[in-house]
């Protein structure tokens, strides 16, 4: 149906020039100069008539093509706005990668400062309960992993950060120079908010195991 639809906007081409063939070239009267002359100039306008109708195809051609440069030129309008929408849409795609990224960052640095809290307040209380004689290299390897997820956090913040305020400067930059639409929102990640809490976890724990 579209391709019907399409093939009908196309402009029409014009028919094509019936073959015509041309007249054989008059032959001289003998000793009758006026009527050689009456049949070379018959003959002349026979061939001026068959060029008028060529020059006239050939007009009619020519306003078919700009025609067609004129449809062309529709589509590449309409192709143009397509390609500025799709790009506008793959700021808003990458946004959310950069999210996902953060998010497997989040994971990760969970992860790595529930295990070390874990473990270190599993070997403080046996220390406090007197079943280990001593417990100060698993607390420190619990306190390492604790560090080392907050540390882990603290990149992944920078990152997210540095790379969302280029992604937004390089979209607005875009937007003035009318290459997208930017009128879709940019919220602020709600990730990043995530991670920042977490954080905030991360080094009150650091605290609560250094005192």
């Amino acid at each position: 149906m579209t391709d019907k639809a399409t093939e009908d906007s196309l402009p029409q081409r014009p028919q094509h020039v019936p073959e015509m063939p041309l007249a054989p070239f008059p032959d001289a009267v003998p000793n009758n100069e006026g009527a050689t002359s009456t049949a070379y100039s018959e003959h002349r306008t026979k061939l001026s008539r068959h060029r008028t109708l060529l020059s006239e195809h050939r007009t009619q051609l020519s306003e078919h093509r700009t025609d067609l440069s004129t449809y062309r030129t529709g589509l590449s309008t309409n192709r143009t706005e397509m390609s500025k929408r799709r790009t506008g849409m793959s700021f808003q795609r990458t946004r959310m990668s950069a999210d996902r990224t953060l998010m497997s960052v989040i994971r990760t640095s969970l992860s790595l400062i529930s295990f070390g809290f874990t473990i270190f307040q599993f070997f403080q209380k046996l220390r406090e309960a007197d079943v280990v004689s001593s417990a100060h290299e698993p607390r420190m390897f619990g306190m390492a992993l604790v560090w080392l997820g907050t540390g882990f956090l603290v990149l992944g913040i920078i990152y997210h950060v540095y790379f969302m305020l280029d992604l937004r400067k390089t979209r607005a930059s875009m937007t003035r120079g009318t290459l997208i639409h930017g009128a879709s929102g940019f919220p602020v990640s709600i990730t990043l908010i995530a991670a920042v809490i977490l954080l905030c976890i991360g080094i009150l724990a650091i605290f609560y195991m250094v005192n």
